[in-house]
């Protein structure tokens, strides 16, 4: 009887979710229940499985609404009537179409309009849907022939008194209006809640053929739907990349052993049986399509000159790697190719591939083009509303003022006030907790599928990008669609920018895709060693360099490992800090069993990646290569982790029992495996984070300027801009600020002088910005400040920006008199007369009297306009001559020993310890030398940070592992210079002061466990 309900994901009007829906009508013995989510299918999948293990008939349907307006429920007979609809919402919300108030021409969907909104003529599919309270309306002439073609309509949407009242604030959130402003038409009506069907028919009693007619759809409707089998390989992505699976094969293969010849010697015999091998298995799955689409978009990116970076497990497959799909070679790094596909696996493996940020978009419109736009759309994501947007979003609808939803929005629970509106806000603001408030794209993932996409979900354009469906990923793998990753990062689009720099400043042709350059070069090395990596991907952070440092890693491998060992999972296992020791001090401990030694030799019997913990569970568990799958999804944070890993515990303990291990080394074991879940990489995907890392480092080595220009146009990394100013400083480049004659919108490199780009401006228009160089290009260099206003349309806001940034040296006048220069230009100028003014007599040349700066104005003036002194370094600006007692350089020398030293705030780390918060800070010396401080809760008590700008530190030396960390005992912010520009005006002096940044970094992970309190043993059970 219940043909129109709405579950939460009926986004900002419903209140129930679809576990909680499908509870109630079991508990009311309800057999038959229609989901009609309003525009959406998001929930009808789940909604399916919900409600076959209650022992209810599940009916999909959808509630189509235009706006506030209910226009009908389309309740689809089978399966194939929800993509009817879905076309119809596709076509509304990607194309622009009207939604009609009158349904279309369905095949297979019941249509039921509310009493508002009856057409003219119904067809043999539509109906009237009647509401208990409209009963006494049917008495009227203009209803009583319809009656036969009436139904009941007892919508659902919330359950309780407090769900209604949450109900009408999801309204007000939605309309962006208070409470009290919401209109009957804007909310549900208070009838709309799940009841007894003895009762609902009871109320229809003297109207036998509406009941009978709400029957009758309820009985005709089914939703048949296939899910993915477990155990089966079928899905429903596109089948074929060619005509047939024969096809397919064929093509496949031959690409691989052409491949196999580029990549290898014609003799290399390994190589010839391990792609045989793998054919033969893709060939089994019928995955042959899935390595063919993937290789089909890489060779378009190949064509149109972008790189890219085949990682993660698919980086384990030497048919990925001779089809060019991956650039790593599992043979020289002993990658396990089952940890990417087994005749166990059922899913397609997963290949993630990057493209730099500015490149992606046009790989994606080539996926849309050549596999069809009704066959491809992006995985959507539910967006569940955050404790901020809650406390902000429910607090407007009570109509609290801004000011108090800022302390809502900002402070904990404690500080908030108790008045009984902020309690009502808490109350109801708890109950909206992992609530959808919106859907959007997921991060990468494209479904590519074999029928129109329409046909299991209606499509969303986002305000920018692609279509989206409506359900997530998790949905889409039930369903049996398996997503492509097509990811962007900035690091491919900073080696992309190098690489073509050097061919324009140098005309030399760097192929940064050989692998042979960017493996093992003595210079890079080195730098690898003494963690020299700042704007190189993935090993630039403090962590990184630091354990880049520990390990003196001098090489392609230990990279490799350090690109997983910095994981959150092998740290928090304490797992990070043993390989330390052990790669340190080979010879201070023995392997934990025998088949730790045999499988985790190269990682000193340590489990560092995915594969080591597959390899132990099925040597050293004997767990069958099904459970070994499972462990490899728990192992990579999809879905629910631990609970799979759950699921393979009680096997691992009962089958070490039977391999003769004591239940002590088997809880071990299972310790070191379970701290894993989720947060380590598979050896594949730490190979090609290490390529890509390595091929930074080599450009940086090489080609410094050029590298550090790229990072910086490609917006840096981890940190702020102003680092890699000062990196690029430190390689011998003389920074200049933007000039309206020489810059562009991005940084540039001349020679060694680097023109800083009008994108790093804060308040500089993006579009004001790209035209100051197009104009000049086209029509030469500007001659003064007034040809620049004349051909540039500017205001004297933005024209102060360029003056007191220097933009205007050229014409070799102090910026006060340009200033009185451009106020005067522009006292009488109208930008009507802009181009009439071209061709005028230039205004008279004013004399003005000699207006003197002050040293240090520049640095006050970078300071404000672009965050950071560029003329002048921080420790120029200090008001002491002191600068330190000890340097970088000698830390070494003082472990153990007290020092005291001046330096820069660059970045601060917050790390979770059991005694409180604490920091780890990385500074900058008077050299321009890097180094780590340690500030532990104790310290920061007294000492705490002051925000940015530069610091006397009192510390003792640590060197672990010749990495030395400064543990801070006392630390004071040193003052700066007053702004000279405000001599005057007390007021004013130190303005400029609080403009000096840091990066901090927080983090809200569980603290990571105390050397003693690891206890992994360093011998023999």
């Amino acid at each position: 009887m219940f043909l129109n309900c709405h579950s939460f994901h009926s986004l900002r009007y419903g209140t129930l979710s679809v576990k909680e829906l499908v509870r109630q009508a079991e508990e009311l013995g309800i057999k038959e229940l229609v989901l009609t989510d309003i525009n959406t299918v998001t929930a009808i999948y789940d909604f399916k499985k919900e409600c076959e293990d209650a022992g209810i008939k599940p009916i999909a349907g959808i509630e189509v609404r235009k706006e506030n307006k209910l226009l009908y429920i389309a309740v689809a007979k089978e399966f194939s009537g929800i993509g009817e609809v879905n076309k119809i919402l596709t076509a509304y919300n990607c194309d622009g179409a009207e939604l009609s108030e009158i349904a279309s021409e369905f095949k297979n969907v019941f249509v039921i309009y509310p009493i508002e909104n009856i057409p003219e003529t119904l067809k043999q599919n539509e109906f009237i849907g009647i509401r208990e309270e409209e009963l006494n309306l049917l008495i009227r002439p203009e209803f009583k022939d319809k009656i036969h073609k009436m139904v009941i309509l007892q919508p659902v949407t919330f359950s309780t008194k407090k769900e209604y009242n949450l109900h009408r604030i999801l309204r007000a959130i939605e309309q962006n209006t208070l409470l009290s402003k919401l209109s009957d038409e804007d909310i549900c009506r208070k009838s709309e809640y799940l009841r007894s069907e003895i009762n609902l028919i009871k109320s229809f009693e003297h109207y036998p053929e509406i009941i009978k007619n709400t029957k009758k759809i309820l009985s005709e409707c089914s939703f048949e739907f296939t899910y993915k089998e477990r155990g089966s390989t079928e899905n429903k992505n596109k089948k074929y990349y060619l005509g047939s699976q024969e096809e397919d094969i064929e093509l496949l293969t031959k690409l691989a052993y052409e491949g196999l010849e580029k990549r290898y010697s014609s003799h290399d015999e390994v190589a010839r049986k391990r792609v045989k091998k793998e054919l033969k298995v893709i060939g089994e799955l019928k995955f042959s399509a899935y390595f063919l689409i993937t290789w089909d978009i890489v060779q378009y990116s190949n064509r149109m000159g972008f790189m890219h970076v085949g990682r993660g497990s698919g980086a384990n497959s030497i048919v990925s790697y001779c089809l060019g799909i991956t650039d790593i070679c599992p043979i020289e790094l002993d990658l396990y190719f089952e940890r990417f596909l087994n005749l166990n696996r059922t899913s397609p493996p997963d290949f993630d591939l990057d493209w730099s940020w500015q490149n992606r978009d046009a790989i994606l419109e080539y996926i849309f083009d050549k596999y069809g736009k009704e066959y491809v759309a992006f995985c959507g994501t539910n967006v569940q509303f955050k404790y901020r947007s809650i406390f902000r979003e429910v607090g407007k609808a009570f109509g609290l003022p801004k000011e108090e939803l800022d302390i809502l929005a900002t402070k904990s629970v404690g500080e908030h006030h108790s008045d009984k509106i902020v309690k009502q806000v808490y109350e109801y603001g708890k109950l909206l907790e992992k609530f959808p408030n919106q859907r959007s794209m997921h991060a990468c993932g494209i479904l590519i599928s074999e029928e129109p996409i329409t046909t299991y979900t209606a499509l969303e354009m986002p305000p920018k990008g692609f279509p989206i469906a409506q359900f997530d990923m998790n949905v889409a793998e039930d369903i049996g669609l398996e997503k492509f990753d097509i990811l962007s990062q900035r690091g491919l689009g900073t080696i992309n920018d190098t690489v073509q720099l050097i061919k324009k400043n140098r005309g030399i042709e760097v192929d940064i895709r050989n692998t042979s350059i960017s493996k093992n070069e003595a210079l890079c090395n080195e730098y690898l060693a003494v963690g020299k990596t700042i704007g190189c991907f993935y090993i630039e952070s403090p962590a990184m360099r630091g354990l880049l440092r520990r390990l003196k890693c001098d090489n392609y491998r230990i990279l490799v490992a350090a690109s997983s060992i910095i994981r959150p999972g092998v740290a928090q296992s304490g797992m990070m800090r043993e390989y330390i020791f052990r790669h340190n001090h080979p010879n201070q401990f023995e392997y934990f069993h025998p088949v730790f030694e045999k499988n985790l030799k190269e990682t000193y019997g340590i489990m560092v990646y995915q594969e080591d913990v597959i390899k132990i569970a099925q040597y050293f568990g004997g767990l069958t290569h099904a459970d070994g799958d499972i462990l490899r999804r728990a192992m990579s944070g999809k879905e629910r982790s631990i609970q799979k890993l759950n699921e393979v515990k009680a096997n691992f303990f009962e089958s070490c029992k039977k391999q003769g291990h004591s239940d002590q080394m088997t809880a071990e074991a299972f310790r070191q495996i379970e701290s894993f879940a989720g947060y380590s990489f598979c050896k594949a995907h730490s190979a090609s984070y290490a390529v890509e890392s390595y091929q930074s480092l080599y450009l940086k080595v090489y080609y410094p300027l050029e590298f550090m220009v790229s990072v910086i146009n490609n917006q840096g990394g981890f940190y702020r801009t102003e680092v890699y100013i000062h990196e690029a400083r430190m390689s011998g480049a003389i920074v200049q600020n933007p000039c309206v004659n020489t810059s562009e919108f991005q940084t540039i490199l001349k020679e060694k002088e680097i023109y800083l780009g009008f994108m790093v401006l804060q308040s500089l228009e993006t579009k004001i910005a790209q035209l100051i160089s197009e104009e000049r290009d086209n029509n030469g260099d500007y001659k003064s400040l007034e040809d620049f206003i004349r051909r540039i349309p500017i205001g004297i806001e933005t024209i102060q920006i360029l003056i007191f940034i220097g933009a205007f040296r050229f014409t070799g006048k102090q910026k006060n008199e340009l200033l009185i220069e451009a106020r005067l230009l522009l006292i009488n100028f109208k930008p009507e007369n802009r181009n009439l003014m071209l061709i005028e007599e230039p205004v008279q040349d004013y004399k003005l009297p000699e207006l003197k700066r002050e040293k240090f104005e520049d640095a006050f003036d970078e300071l404000e306009i672009i965050g950071f002194p560029t003329t002048y370094s921080p420790f120029d600006l200090l008001e002491t001559k002191y600068r330190g007692s000890v340097f970088v350089k000698d830390l070494l020398k003082f472990h153990k020993k007290q020092v005291k030293m001046l330096a820069y705030l660059i970045s601060r780390k917050h790390v979770p310890t059991k005694k409180g918060a604490m920091f780890f800070g990385t500074w900058i010396d008077v050299n321009g030398d890097y180094f780590d401080t340690a500030h532990f809760p104790d310290s920061l008590k007294e000492y705490d940070f002051q925000g940015g700008g530069c610091y006397l530190l009192l510390g003792t030396v640590e060197v672990d592992y010749h990495f030395p960390t400064i543990t801070i005992h006392k630390m004071a912010k040193m003052a700066m210079i007053p702004d000279p520009r405000y001599a005057y005006d007390e007021q004013k002096k130190y303005d400029a002061l609080r403009l000096v940044r840091e990066d901090v970094s927080m983090t809200s992970r569980k603290p990571y466990p105390q050397a003693h309190e690891i206890g992994l043993p360093r011998q023999k059970f």
